[in-house]
């Protein structure tokens, strides 16, 4: 089953920017509530997921250029 990996990666991405942004909007009061950790969970998601953009774009490069038939033989 071939899927997009590049775009389902991205899309988490986006949405740990979103949370981040978000939890940082809310930074006062996720303190007083003992929550202000969540802040760098979301910072954590991004960065790997900015990571797994990465790898999974050289990783489709990858796989098309070892399908290519005229690299064959």
């Amino acid at each position: 089953m071939e899927t997009d990996d590049v775009a389902v990666i991205t899309v988490g991405t986006v949405l740990w920017a979103v949370a981040l942004v978000v939890l940082l909007l809310l930074r006062d009061s996720l303190a007083d509530e003992g929550h202000d950790d969540w802040v760098w969970v979301a910072a954590a998601g991004f960065g790997l997921g900015l990571i797994g953009i990465r790898y999974v774009r050289r990783r489709r490069a990858a796989l098309r250029r070892n399908a290519d038939p005229s690299r064959a033989g």
